[in-house]
């Protein structure tokens, strides 16, 4: 049975003996590994049913940490550096050779942060590596963000939960990269476009399917409940009259009428924040109703709507 607790001690003799703990970040819990250390990182892929080529993100403890683990710090990084860590942001570097390419889903280059967490950071100051950590689920299944989430996935695979409430954030972090032509978002998150470039100037988001950082992949975070985004509720309903639905709202609004309806909402008060925090946990509850449909209507795609947007894009992604 996986123990969860608070012992932050435990935790770091499990990582330093190569084992897996989920561990709590502002974002979401990630399943960690040390992230020099290839065996525990392919023990990650292993438990999640994760592809290989998928990269993961680093966690460190401070700045100095990820000097020691990439070959150029930018000064746009510097910058973001100073202004957003801890907290919601990993940013894309040139790897060192002490990191495995299976940490990096075999790229040249490694992204990195440092989260905004107590209890992780806590447990990051007592480790001499950093730890290797997407989100402690199983592979294309919804992100976890309490304790309980990530025991209801992964029950006996994994030694430990550290348990540090629940996430504040509820999605993942922003991951920028640089580039020739400027500093690029290769995924969406927490952390809002428009206070990335209120440091660093205009953005671009990167276009292409091409796998260059964590979170790209089409089909993601997924409940097993088949799940439809849209911005015309009302006919989705109608379509479906014979079969029993959640339908997940962004705020009190229209009163939707349906044989058979659950309706959940993401904030009381119409905030993309509050959205944001419960979008995960709203889709835990919902998939556990042991319904035929999830319908979710699309949030405004502006700010956090646009990543909340994006999660659920790649949830209703059918391949």
């Amino acid at each position: 049975m996986t123990q969860i607790g608070v012992d932050i001690t435990y935790a770091a003799t499990l990582l330093k003996n190569g084992e897996l703990v989920a561990i709590p970040t502002e974002t979401v819990y990630g399943l960690a590994a040390n992230g020099l250390n290839k065996n525990a990182v392919e023990e990650i892929f292993r438990v999640k049913g994760r592809p290989s080529t998928n990269p993961l993100i680093l966690h460190v403890a401070g700045i100095d940490q990820v000097k020691t683990l990439v070959q150029t710090l930018y000064p746009e990084a510097i910058d973001l550096a100073n202004k957003f860590w801890p907290g919601p942001i990993t940013m894309v570097f040139p790897k060192n050779k002490t990191i495995p390419y299976s940490t990096t889903g075999g790229l040249e280059t490694v992204a990195v942060r440092i989260p905004n967490h107590p209890l992780t950071l806590d447990l990051l100051r007592l480790l001499d590596f950093p730890l290797a950590a997407p989100s402690a689920n199983l592979s294309n299944r919804i992100s976890p963000t309490t304790a309980k989430h990530v025991y209801n996935q992964l029950n006996t695979k994994i030694p430990y939960i550290l348990n540090g409430g629940s996430c504040s954030a509820g999605i993942e972090s922003t991951i920028i990269g640089f580039t020739n032509k400027g500093p690029v978002v290769y995924r969406l998150g927490a952390l809002e476009l428009s206070e990335i470039e209120k440091v660093i100037g205009k953005i671009s988001v990167h276009p292409s399917n091409q796998i260059l950082a964590p979170g790209m992949f089409k089909k993601h975070y997924s409940p097993q409940t088949p799940l439809i985004l849209t911005d015309e509720v009302s006919t989705i309903l109608a379509k479906n009259l014979d079969k029993k639905i959640g339908l997940i709202l962004f705020k009190p609004s229209q009163n939707y009428t349906h044989p058979q309806i659950k309706i959940k909402y993401l904030s009381t008060q119409g905030s993309l924040a509050e959205a944001a925090r419960n979008l995960y946990s709203t889709l835990h509850e919902t998939d556990e109703e042991l319904l035929d449909l999830i319908v979710v209507e699309k949030l405004p795609d502006f700010e956090l709507g646009l990543s909340i947007n994006d999660r659920l894009s790649r949830a209703a992604h059918i391949e």
